[in-house]
């Protein structure tokens, strides 16, 4: 049912933990997970990481001095109709079949709890997309925590727990998204537009999904013993209060979680052609363009931003893939005659790039960004003014969030259908790259890197997590 790459340990007579760790499959969901298990292995804890095998191939290596404490575990991901073959993450399908990738993850339930039966381990900390697991592992004596791998302000908008397993959220029209829930602060811009919650509702709308995201992450919250989520008190604190409140769980923030950047030899890795390139600009100069891994840009979209790069007049870094489960022929194209007329200035790369490392490089001054969360820590972490041009699910929250700190601006954008216009994409850049007035955004996001490059201070937040696991490893052991 099961494989493992090493022997996975039981309960350490040492008193060390033994903790299974089972993301989402998505990556934007396991490498954070990951990211969480490595530091807690690194405290000398066993840690059981489990997903499907083509996942765990694709994952980052392990450091040599974690290759003992951490067992990849390879859950086999049954066959489902409608799912196209080895497809086994997000980055495999386009967005209209991931309700198939989340049927054939609940067919891993037979598979996990076998691992779980014979494996005794003392907690589980997992995602939002097993809803039938918390009652298994509490069955089983394995304490829970679910593991929110974005921010707090996220899951306080979303509401309690309860209103999402029934249905019973009060917010009933596309317009109740618009202004901030009843449940926080009323001077609070935490809110969607328009075209956001349309989009959502759309997409919701267009699929037949046997079980709903919302009752997924109600019961994962509920099921819970302790609330994990990647925050800090030194960074909108009031939403940890919040979140407490709303589900009456023990919240616990494990820090941002700002990763390191690693060096390579490598003289095939993408790096050393990008860095070239990097290396022959002016310090501060180029705008780093990352929309992350899974996003679909539609033509007219690709158009304006591609023309709003070329009308801005500065050097720019594009990391553009083509959107999941998309072909040759079905994907999108840039302008005619655009990269000839960008010549030099801009670069648009089509494959992998080390996100982490192009931000590191001292030419880059700004990052036009989706507003993922974890791209947001590397952004701020090298004291970067975000460009913000949100997309899905909670983007457009953490752009209002960041836009109020002063360290960014979100792109301007058609209040009805969310269409992109050249202009307002060239205006925002030059605002907060050049102009004088964009001076404060520029401030701001260099006062940040204190926060979120802090290393250490974020290190005592995983210390502190660690600590109440094992204060509270007993209380259901069997």
């Amino acid at each position: 049912m099961f494989e493992s790459r090493k022997p996975v340990n039981t309960m350490a007579s040492d008193g060390k933990l033994h903790i299974v760790v089972f993301p989402w499959l998505a990556f934007g969901h396991m490498i954070p997970f990951l990211e969480l298990a490595k530091r807690i292995a690194k405290k000398g804890h066993k840690i059981s990481f489990l997903s499907t095998p083509r996942n765990i191939e694709r994952l980052p290596k392990l450091p040599l001095d974690l290759a003992t404490t951490i067992a990849l575990v390879k859950l086999p991901l049954p066959a489902v109709d409608g799912l196209p073959e080895n497809a086994e993450a997000t980055s495999d399908v386009p967005s209209e079949k991931v309700h198939f990738l989340k049927k054939a993850f609940d067919g891993l339930e037979p598979g996990l709890t076998q691992f779980l039966q014979t494996s005794n381990p003392d907690w589980i900390i997992y995602d939002f997309a097993p809803y039938w697991l918390p009652p298994i592992a509490a069955k089983l004596g394995i304490s829970r925590s679910f593991f929110n791998a974005v921010n707090a302000w996220f899951l306080a908008f979303l509401g309690p727990s309860t209103n999402m397993i029934e249905g019973s959220d009060p917010r009933t029209k596309l317009e109740d998204y618009m202004v901030p829930p009843k449940w926080v602060p009323s001077d609070s811009n935490l809110a969607h537009r328009y075209y956001e919650i349309k989009w959502i509702v759309e997409g919701a709308q267009n699929i037949t999904a046997d079980v709903l995201d919302t009752y997924r992450l109600g019961s994962a919250i509920i099921g819970c013993e302790v609330l994990a989520t990647r925050d800090c008190e030194e960074f909108e604190p009031d939403w940890l209060k919040i979140l407490q409140e709303l589900n009456k769980r023990t919240v616990l923030p494990v820090g941002l979680m700002p990763p390191s950047v690693q060096d390579s030899l490598d003289t095939n890795d993408p790096w050393v052609s990008i860095k070239g390139w990097l290396d022959g600009q002016t310090k501060g100069s180029v705008v780093y363009v990352g929309l992350g891994s899974e996003l679909a840009l539609n033509q007219e979209t690709l158009t304006e931003l591609a023309l709003g790069l070329e009308l801005s007049e500065l050097p720019f870094l594009w990391a553009l893939k083509n959107p999941p489960g998309s072909t040759e022929s079905d994907s999108v194209q840039l302008p005619d005659g655009f990269e000839d007329r960008i010549g030099g200035r801009g670069v648009v790369w089509t494959s992998w790039v080390p996100q982490l490392r192009i931000l590191a490089h001292e030419s880059v001054g700004g990052f036009l960004t989706h507003c993922g969360w974890s791209s947001i820590i590397e952004g701020l972490q090298f004291g970067h003014p975000l460009i913000m041009l949100p997309f899905m699910v909670e983007q457009g929250l953490n752009s209002r969030i960041f836009e109020k700190n002063q360290v960014g601006v979100e792109i301007p954008r058609d209040d009805g259908d969310g269409s992109l216009g050249r202009n307002s994409v060239a205006d925002s850049i030059q605002l907060v790259m050049t102009q004088d007035k964009g001076r404060i955004y520029r401030d701001k996001a260099r006062d940040m890197t204190g926060l979120f490059g802090d290393k250490i201070r974020h290190e005592q937040y995983i210390d502190n997590f660690v600590e109440h696991l094992q204060n509270h490893r007993q209380i259901h052991k069997r």
